[in-house]
């Protein structure tokens, strides 16, 4: 039965990991990146309000011609890039998690098999905030904040079930595969964060 034991996890992991990486739309590999000076001015003001205004304008000024200058757009986008990268987390902690069950550290399997389980909430629930922004503004301001609440309290979550994937490293040895999850853990936390604050912004407006 031991045996069996790596084999069913690493099934368990496919069959989860097929559920959360749906490909979401809103984001291609090759955005037009053509804008007005407006447009690009916009996105990299809107930035200023993040905890990383430069990640935020590189990762966001290729949508430029997309967004223009709606904050709600640069939310929804924001979300989407959050997104994927949450996406990309998981399925790259899948991949190793696959290669710990057959080392000699339970505590590092373990720890990925943790984070793994996060990001895959953190996926549903970034997906979930995408979801709720595509339908704010179509009932009055009263839906709307009810609306942005759902998408703030989701992001929320999303952020802090990324920052758990980490936690569960404090007592595993210090390795190349403890650094490199953990140091990939704070490039993707950075994406969510930023699209938090842009959400936060846009929900502080206080109309569609």
């Amino acid at each position: 039965m031991k045996t069996q034991r790596p084999q069913l996890l690493f099934s368990l992991i496919c069959a989860t990991l097929l559920f959360h990486l749906q490909p979401i739309p809103a984001v291609r590999d090759d955005p037009d990146p053509s804008g007005t000076t407006n447009d690009i001015e916009f996105i990299r003001t809107s930035c200023g309000t993040t905890l990383y205004p430069d990640l935020c304008y590189t990762s966001l000024s290729r949508y430029a011609n997309a967004i223009q200058q709606n904050p709600a757009r640069l939310a929804k986008v924001a979300i989407s890039v959050s997104l994927v990268k949450a996406q990309r987390m998981a399925a790259y902690v899948s991949n190793i998690s696959r290669q710990a069950d057959y080392g000699d550290d339970p505590r590092a399997a373990g720890a990925l098999h943790d984070c793994f389980t996060n990001f895959g909430d953190a996926v549903d629930e970034i997906r979930g905030s995408l979801k709720q922004m595509r339908q704010v503004g179509g009932a009055g301001a009263a839906s709307f904040r009810f609306q942005m609440s759902n998408v703030q309290t989701w992001m929320s979550a999303a952020l802090t079930d990324e920052e758990t994937c980490t936690d569960g490293f404090e007592d595993v040895s210090d390795g190349s595969v403890k650094t490199d999850v953990c140091d990939r853990v704070a490039k993707a936390k950075k994406f969510t964060s930023n699209a938090l604050a842009l959400v936060n912004s846009y929900a502080a407006k206080g109309t569609p």
